[in-house]
């Protein structure tokens, strides 16, 4: 099967029949090649229903999972998005197309500097990359009009909180394994937050380096 015919079929059997609707969403797959994207031994799997292995005990969240973010952020194209947990930039790629700008922060050196290299092959100029420990946001370029969180966290925090700007949205997925929650988060013009989940998963959590190390017996 040719990798067109894959994206056809993982749009029809896996977003559209995941209650993912949105057009523009819907078209991003067909406009940015999720297997450009993919580590070059598994690019097979693509578009497949799974996470996807990366370096440093990561996976990519599943095609159905990062369209529901989407569809969930509903973007309008002015936000300024902060994106923590770049992995291979693909989910950044989609991100950029549908809002002003993406910042984009993850932990591992080799992650940001590939993402780099085919965000700028496909035209991405609206993405600045960062290495650095966002586990808890990252309070430089704060605040933002959505922040999204590709891997866990343990607990919303008022550190999380107070990055966002009035009338923004945040996605995280809080929890610990074997059931995680995505959930999408708003903050209105008043300072009231109200969450509505997005879907369950379970995914590798970002690193927090200023956390405390847990004792295992």
């Amino acid at each position: 099967m040719n990798i067109h015919a894959e994206c056809t079929n993982m749009i029809k059997q896996q977003l559209r029949t995941g209650n993912v609707l949105n057009a523009s969403i819907l078209d991003l797959y067909e406009t940015v090649p999720r297997e450009a994207f993919v580590p070059e031994e598994l690019k097979h799997f693509a578009y497949s229903d799974m996470q996807i292995p990366l370096r440093h005990n990561q996976k990519m969240m599943t095609p159905l999972e990062e369209a529901s973010v989407l569809q969930a952020l509903n973007l309008s194209g002015h936000e300024v998005v902060l994106e923590v947990g770049t992995g291979t930039g693909f989910f950044t790629a989609l991100l950029s197309r549908l809002c002003k700008q993406v910042i984009s922060v993850d932990y591992y050196s080799d992650f940001t500097t590939l993402a780099r290299k085919q965000l700028e092959a496909h035209d991405r100029n609206n993405v600045e990359l960062i290495t650095g420990d966002a586990g808890r946001g990252w309070l430089d370029k704060a605040p933002y009009d959505v922040m999204v969180f590709t891997g866990a966290i343990d607990a919303l925090t008022e550190t999380h909180r107070l990055q966002l700007l009035p009338g923004g949205k945040m996605f995280t997925i809080i929890g610990r394994p074997p059931v995680m929650l995505g959930q999408l988060h708003h903050l209105d013009h008043d300072g009231n937050w109200d969450a509505e989940l997005v879907f369950e998963t379970c995914i590798p959590s970002l690193i927090d380096k200023l956390k405390p190390n847990e004792f295992v017996f």
